[in-house]
């Protein structure tokens, strides 16, 4: 398996990723045996680099990773997150970015991961409460005894990831991009690439939708929450797939499936580009994984930005409250 850079110092990852939370939650009921093996698939078949989170599930996605993991640690590029708050419940509580809470949640999420060192710990949103630099501080201490390997941001907007980098080096930016999703390609792509920071896509795939597998709420679990999201509601839905069927027919055209041509484009906007591809099933590890194969010409990318535009999707990309959590 090729390797991509993550940031400047020295992290090194497969150049896709898996990301495991629908494995706990959001998207149906799941299957530990089957997320596991999915893990281990992934892992078999080069993808080193392993996302999670201390939310997913309220700390079930993390103890999840840890049992998978078991033995075969060496193999993973473990990154997790820290920062939204939920209840026992699974409430949402809002986000929490002061000094004693980073460390309280970086020892909770090594407990919970079973493991020594994190290889990457991203702030999962970022605290309007707390400044930056005190986020970051408390992050960086973290490196220095050992616990966390390199750190990282989620949702940041370019300010905020100038006043980050101006305390500890970031390796990777982590936020939403996809076909549907291009908002990034304005400031904050063009910052990270000037502080040298790597860019880690999460829904790539456009929350399954860049998939083609979805068509009517009908094909989600009744759980689902992308039911209760903006872009997969009545008229949303019905524009959005206007512009499935466009990709679909380029896709048919390089003979590959829609995901790969979603995954293979993110991957030809630039060799700092990482995207993190969820399932919690293994073959769908395999049929990701082929999108490395697909090569897209420059006519290629014009004609799928012409089927796919940035600002083509319908409707917003969260509920208007999770809106007021992103590029903070």
């Amino acid at each position: 398996m090729q390797t991509r850079k993550l940031g400047r110092q020295g992290l090194k990852v497969s150049p896709i990723g898996l990301g495991c939370m629908g494995m706990s939650e959001f998207y149906g009921a799941g299957n530990e045996e089957e997320s596991i093996r999915t893990i281990h698939r992934a892992l078999d078949r080069g993808v080193n680099f392993i996302d999670t989170a201390d939310m997913y599930g309220t700390g079930h996605n993390e103890t999840l990773m840890g049992r998978a993991l078991k033995g075969r640690r060496s193999q993973a590029v473990l990154a997790t997150k820290f920062g939204i708050l939920r209840g026992k419940d699974g409430s949402f509580q809002g986000v929490d970015g002061k000094p004693a809470y980073v460390k309280s949640a970086c020892d909770a999420s090594l407990k919970r991961l079973g493991v020594d060192e994190i290889d990457l710990y991203y702030q999962h949103r970022v605290d309007p409460g707390t400044p930056i630099e005190d986020t970051v501080g408390a992050m960086a201490e973290l490196v220095k005894a050992g616990k966390v390997r390199y750190i990282g941001l989620s949702e940041a907007a370019p300010q905020t990831i100038r006043r980050a980098q101006d305390v500890h080096p970031i390796s990777a930016l982590q936020t939403e991009y996809s076909l549907w999703t291009r908002d990034v390609e304005g400031e904050i792509l063009s910052t990270c690439r000037e502080l040298g920071i790597g860019f880690v896509p999460y829904s790539p795939l456009g929350r399954g939708f860049l998939t083609g597998r979805i068509k009517t709420l009908a094909d989600l679990e009744e759980n689902d929450y992308r039911r209760s999201s903006p872009r997969f509601e009545g008229e949303n839905l019905q524009k959005n797939l206007v512009i499935i069927r466009k990709l679909e027919e380029i896709a048919a055209d390089k003979g590959c499936s829609l995901a790969q041509l979603a995954l293979a484009w993110l991957l030809a906007r630039g060799e700092d580009i990482v995207p993190i591809a969820g399932t919690k099933h293994a073959e769908y590890v395999e049929e990701n994984l082929k999108a490395l194969a697909v090569d897209l010409s420059e006519e290629d990318m014009a004609r799928i930005d012409r089927a796919a535009p940035a600002g083509a999707a319908a409707g917003e990309r969260y509920p208007e409250q999770a809106m007021k959590m992103v590029n903070g």
